[in-house]
Parts: C-alpha cells; sequence; structure tokens
C-alpha cells in the first residue's frame, strides 16, 4: 500500500520489540475519559480515486472568500497578492535552500531573511528585528516570556482591546512556566485604563492597536507609564498593511512589537500557515526568541549572510535556549518579503489609504441601517458595530444570502457580553457595489 506499507507480521514483530502486547497498550498514559470510543465516521478503507473525489465534493461545499462580498478580518485578512509572489518564492534559490544552517548552500534563504528583518525593523520602527516565528499570537507570548526574563519580573497585564486567541496563547505558555496573567475584559476603547493595572511587579502591559474592534489608539502614554516603573510595553498588530498608515510602535516608545504577517504575501488559506514579526530595541537582542541572519563578506571578500544569532533549543543547550519555536514559517516570510519589496515605501502607503478609505466607506453606509450603530470611533479598517439581533444569527442569514458578513465578537468571547456586536472589516479588494449589497441584504433581512 502506498501509505500503509507495514504488514500484520511487521506491527507484531515491533511490538515484541519493544516489549508491549498491542498498539493500544501504547495509549495507557492517555486518560480514558480523553479517548475515542469507537471508530470516527469515516469508511474504514477507500481507493485514492474515490478519497480524491469524496474531498472535492466536501470542498464544493465551502464559499471561498473571492466568491462574493467578504467582509471578515479579525485577525485575518483578505488582501490582493500579486501573481509575482507566487512566481518568485519557487525560484530555486529559495525553495531548494530551506534551512539556513550551512551558509554556502543557503545564501538565498540567508539573504531573504537579512532582507525579511530589514523590513520589519524599518515598519515597527524598531532597531532590530528577528527572521520571524510562526504567527501573531506565538510571537505575543514569546514576547511576554522575553520581558519577564529582561525585567526578572512575573505579572503581565493584558490590556482591553487584545485578541482573545492572542490573550489564550499567552495564558497557555505563561501557565506552563508559572506567570500571572491579568487580562482585562474586552472593551472597544479602553486600552488607557492600562495604566492603573500597573504595578512594581508588573513585567510587561500588552496592547494591541489597532486592536480587536478596530479602534487605533497612540499608546505613547501607556509607554511612558511602563517604563517609569520598571516594565515594558508590547504592542501588538494583527494587520500588517496598518503599518503604512499610522504611527509605528517604535514611535511610540513600545520596547517589544510584535504582529501578524499575513496581510502582506499571505493568504488566507483557512487560517495558516502564516508568519509572526518580532521586533524589539537593540539592548534585548541577547533575549529575543529564534534566530537573526547578519551581512558579511566571505574569504575572498564578497558580500554574503550567515546566521549571527540562533538562541533556539535546536542551536543551543536546551536551558540556555530562549524559545523552544522550531520553525519561523520561512516560506511565508518569503512570501513577504518579496511582496513588501514589490510594494516599497510609497506602494504600502498608497495600500494602507485605500483600506482606509474602503472602511470609511463601510462604516459611512452600515450607519444608515435602522439599528445598526458603528461603535468603534478611530479606525483603519476595521470596525465594530451593534446590531439589532444577535450577530452570529445575522451572519448566518447573511451567509445563506451568499455574503460573508464579519466576524461577531460572541464567536472569539463567548463570555464578553458582546452577543449583538459584529465585526466588519474593509481591504483594498472591497468594492462600493458589495458594501451596497451588505446594506441592502441588512435592511432587507433585518426588515422581514
Amino acid at each position: 500500500m502506498r501509505y500503509l506499507p507495514l504488514t500484520p507480521h511487521d506491527r507484531a514483530e515491533m511490538l515484541a520489540t519493544i516489549g508491549v502486547a498491542s498498539i493500544d497498550d501504547l495509549f495507557v498514559d492517555v486518560p480514558a475519559a480523553a479517548r475515542r470510543g469507537g471508530l470516527v465516521d469515516l469508511p474504514l478503507h477507500a481507493g485514492e480515486f474515490e478519497v480524491e473525489r469524496e474531498m472535492m465534493e466536501l470542498a464544493g461545499r465551502n464559499r471561498s472568500a473571492g466568491q462574493g462580498p467578504f467582509f471578515c478580518g479579525a485577525g485575518a485578512y483578505k488582501h490582493h497578492v500579486p501573481a509575482s509572489v507566487d512566481h518568485l518564492i519557487q525560484r530555486s534559490e529559495f525553495l531548494t535552500s530551506y534551512t539556513p544552517y550551512q551558509p554556502e548552500i543557503a545564501q538565498g534563504t540567508l539573504q531573504v531573511l537579512f532582507e525579511f528583518q530589514t523590513q520589519v525593523a524599518a515598519l515597527t520602527g524598531m532597531e532590530v528585528a528577528n527572521a520571524s516565528l510562526y504567527d501573531g499570537s506565538t510571537a505575543t507570548a514569546e514576547a511576554v516570556m522575553m520581558a519577564s526574563r529582561i525585567t526578572r519580573r512575573n505579572k503581565a497585564v493584558l490590556s482591553p482591546g487584545l485578541h482573545p486567541h492572542y490573550a489564550e496563547t499567552v495564558q497557555t505558555l505563561a501557565h506552563a512556566v508559572g506567570m500571572d496573567i491579568e487580562r482585562m475584559p474586552l472593551a472597544i476603547d479602553a486600552e488607557a485604563e492600562v495604566v492603573a493595572h500597573i504595578g512594581p511587579d508588573t513585567a510587561c502591559v500588552v496592547v494591541q492597536t489597532p486592536n480587536l474592534f478596530g479602534t487605533a489608539t497612540d499608546v505613547s502614554k501607556i509607554a511612558a507609564a511602563a517604563q517609569a516603573a520598571g516594565a515594558l510595553l508590547i504592542v501588538v498588530t494583527t494587520e500588517a498593511v496598518s503599518y503604512g498608515l499610522l504611527k509605528s510602535p517604535g514611535a511610540m516608545g513600545a520596547d517589544i512589537a510584535v504582529a501578524e504577517g499575513q496581510s502582506i504575501g499571505v493568504g488566507l488559506n483557512y487560517g495558516g500557515p502564516y508568519v509572526g514579526l518580532f521586533a524589539c530595541r537593540e539592548k534585548y537582542v541577547r533575549q529575543a526568541p529564534g534566530r537573526l541572519c547578519g551581512e558579511t563578506v566571505d574569504a575572498d571578500g564578497r558580500r554574503g549572510f550567515v546566521l549571527t544569532l540562533s538562541t533556539r533549543e535546536q542551536h543551543i543547550r536546551r536551558d540556555k535556549a530562549t524559545s523552544n519555536i522550531c520553525t519561523n514559517s520561512g516560506l511565508c516570510a518569503l512570501a513577504f518579503s518579496i511582496h513588501m519589496s514589490l510594494l516599497g515605501e510609497a506602494g504600502l502607503r498608497r495600500l494602507a489609504a485605500l483600506n482606509h478609505q474602503a472602511a470609511r466607506r463601510l462604516a459611512a453606509r452600515i450607519a444608515e441601517v435602522p439599528g445598526f450603530q458603528v461603535l468603534t470611533p478611530r479606525y483603519f479598517n476595521e470596525i465594530a458595530v451593534r446590531t439589532p439581533i444577535p450577530a452570529e444569527h445575522l451572519v448566518q442569514l447573511l451567509a445563506d444570502h451568499g455574503i460573508l458578513g464579519g466576524v461577531p465578537v460572541s464567536r472569539l468571547d463567548p463570555g464578553a457580553g458582546m452577543d449583538d456586536v459584529l465585526l466588519l472589516a474593509a481591504t483594498e479588494l472591497t468594492r462600493p457595489a458589495d458594501i451596497e449589497i451588505l446594506a441592502r441584504a441588512t435592511t432587507r433581512l433585518l426588515s422581514q
């Protein structure tokens, strides 16, 4: 068989070698309550052709983001990715030199990571950036762990606008290392309230801007308050295109800046893989997770690239590692860097302006729908609106009519008490006609 080549005799020999009677004996440490009681609802076996046909039929039931009006955001955004990005990432100097451990055969990968770091540092307004992480949420968790190492304190304060998935990721990792996490309740525009929660035991304050609800905030005063107390400010961004229009984290006094880089060069891809951006002040670089690439010259004086700093456990002793992250989403980082190179500074600024213009059109039109109220006071390309019926119900009604009408806050945080709050995002791909379709369909559905 193509995928299961072992015969029953082969399996029996393997079990005998390791001293167990059956495969079930390998799972005795898994609690019974966590085990499935029977087989899953799938055929016991099928040919490759039958499996392909079944999977195609299942895929056909989905509605892709490009098949009609689309207003979903909440941390993953639909942007145009030029065909040239997909073409260039397949060049042999990038595609075949996957790992950077042997610089003599990985110059393509090392150079693009060096350029990636330069781009991320410029975007975030920080002094140094690493060669990427998994995604925005794990980058945030790594930043919290880094802040604890630097300050030798054990508490992190999570702002009211931090994406719930990011907050949960932080809590998961913090629990494993014994950190204390103070997670403030979700709020649309209450970032400034974190100042009152900063104390002598605070290692860091985590603030997202634009936040979950799209609210853009100047966090300069929060940075000053945190640093006056000996804590670090971590600024989170889930929409990287906003760097083209809003003040950078570095300009606002951030000590560490993290972001989700999916918006630039990477499609929605059913939720991943994505790429985490991570930048910090230079004095903290040795506590940064992941790895950094540097520029040098070879024995003949020719320009070349190498790994300069590697703090992952693959490179140094486990007890000295700053992180156990074992991939940097290299292909997504490559796509990000190529797309940024194609855009340039002027292109990114123009793209950001188009996003904001689309959001302004969306906010103005949706405010005209009876029963709707725009809640986000200052936004980039995403807004929160109050709906006259539960947002989850409205989203389902819109989906039944071919409109992917945003993300209910209750889906992200069921206990937040915001069942009537809907997140709507608009990008350069959101046409005025799409906004009109959403507004008219919503008006019609609510009047029935």
